[in-house]
């Protein structure tokens, strides 16, 4: 081996050595606070394991799981409420900061400020959003109040939250509004990415708006688009705070979801056991959801 190459292995080695180092703090904390937890969901979730009861944990297979699907209908109702928000979150959320990105990407007066205002609920916190909502959608509350006022008085009050039939309504409005101008923001980027030669040949090439869209723009944000569509789904399948906040998983379960349901077992009925095996099945479930949404949405040749 010549001296060169030697000095170049040595060199190699010790950049491998430094990278090591400066990330060991950001590893140690993935491993503290994931990896660690994630495992212990994995070892839990096969146990009877309770937060406070003089019995001992005692392994008890797939128990738990058995209990989820066939002996706890407030599970299977969870299930399904997550399913049914994502469903209508994920094509309305992302399809309305699309349209609102293409709005604010127009050069026109006031468009920054139109930008500030449908970006500062994403900086509010989640609370604090859904106490004001709560608020809202009262009886008397603001809601109901401009309701009335477009229909001439002829709007009948309506308890957003505690009817089953209404209450996922009101939370889904609540979510999208909340979160809409996180993914106009990162839709916006990607518009500004597309290269501006291809909309003047396109204009010289005499085509229409909706052509300049389906040709131009929607192949341009393809990479965006798969982004936005996974990280919303992501936060979509693990909806917890403004059912907390808000309705408690009520009326009649009718807001509870998979991750609501996991803590209330683990940690509000002490039940750990049971509720690891729901988190266990959350995660796969997102794991897998999120797999075929990228195989879907992946480059075919």
């Amino acid at each position: 081996m010549s001296t060169s190459t030697r000095a170049r292995s040595s060199a190699l080695r010790k950049e491998v050595r430094t990278a090591w180092i400066m990330s060991s703090p950001a590893l140690l904390l993935l491993l503290l606070f994931m990896g660690i937890p994630i495992l212990l969901t994995f070892v839990l979730s096969f146990t009877n394991t309770r937060l406070i009861s003089p019995n001992p944990p005692s392994f008890v297979g797939l128990s738990n799981f058995i209990r989820a699907f066939t002996l706890d209908p407030t599970f299977m109702r969870s299930l399904t409420n997550t399913a049914f928000f994502a469903l209508i979150v994920v094509p309305c959320q992302s399809g309305l900061a699309l349209a609102l990105a293409i709005l604010v990407n127009q050069k026109v007066n006031g468009v920054t400020a139109f930008r500030t205002i449908i970006f500062m609920p994403v900086v509010t916190s989640m609370v604090v959003v859904s106490i004001l909502w709560s608020f809202f959608y009262e009886d008397n509350g603001l809601v109901n109040s401009m309701l009335n006022t477009l229909t001439g008085g002829a709007w009948t009050a309506v308890p957003w939250l505690t009817e089953p039939g209404t209450a996922m309504p009101a939370i889904i409005v609540l979510s999208i509004w909340q979160a809409v101008g996180l993914h106009m923001i990162i839709w916006l980027a990607g518009l500004q990415m597309i290269d501006p030669a291809l909309y003047e040949a396109a204009d010289l090439d005499g085509v229409n708006g909706w052509q300049r869209f389906r040709y131009i723009t929607w192949p341009g944000l393809r990479s965006t688009m798969v982004f936005i569509l996974v990280t919303i789904t992501i936060a979509a399948l693990g909806l917890f705070v403004q059912v907390d906040v808000m309705t408690a998983g009520g009326p009649q379960d009718a807001t509870s979801t998979l991750v609501y349901h996991a803590v209330r077992k683990g940690y509000r009925e002490q039940d750990m056991g049971y509720g690891s095996a729901i988190s266990l099945i959350f995660f796969v479930a997102v794991l897998l959801i999120s797999l075929i949404q990228r195989w879907l949405t992946r480059e075919k040749d």
